[in-house]
């Protein structure tokens, strides 16, 4: 349940478990690569003066190429969340705050999963920290050892 209705808040905290499908359109343009859908779970739970506050984890994994030697990899991810929704107009200026609209009846978490998500998968993927990557004149993935190239330059 990743749409909360306030109602359910007033009579206490609400235990937030869900999914988000790789095709749902909170995650539309991020191109992720995920392998599985995210599980999303926490505690949604009123505070004061109309703010609500979500305290919640994502876990998934993720499939890409590594920016070094382009061979597949999988990465999981995980992620901590922790959200501030307020109706304050004033809180707009907030980066930390989630704005609801005044009349809002629900609170909508995919937005902090997108951000969150975002914030969390790597932008460059690699197989390994150090990984070598390709020789620029022969392509030969220099993880397996030195290509051809650098056998000729060392004979010169």
């Amino acid at each position: 349940m990743l749409l909360v209705d306030f109602r359910d808040l007033q009579r206490g905290p609400v235990e937030t478990v869900g999914t988000v499908l790789p095709e749902d359109e909170a995650l539309q343009g991020l191109g992720l690569g995920l392998t599985q859908p995210l599980e999303i779970r926490g505690k949604l739970q009123t505070m004061a003066d109309g703010e609500i506050y979500w305290r919640g984890a994502i876990s998934g994994e993720i499939r890409g190429i590594c920016g070094r030697c382009l061979i597949e990899v999988t990465r999981p991810v995980k992620a901590e969340v922790d959200a501030l929704f307020s109706t304050d107009p004033e809180a707009a200026d907030d980066p930390g705050v989630y704005l609801l609209a005044a009349r809002a009846t629900h609170v909508d978490l995919r937005p902090v999963v997108r951000e969150e998500v975002a914030l969390t998968v790597p932008a460059y993927l690699l197989c390994k920290e150090n990984c070598a990557g390709l020789c620029p004149r022969c392509g030969a993935d220099l993880n397996q050892g030195p290509c051809e190239c650098a056998a000729a330059e060392a004979r010169l």
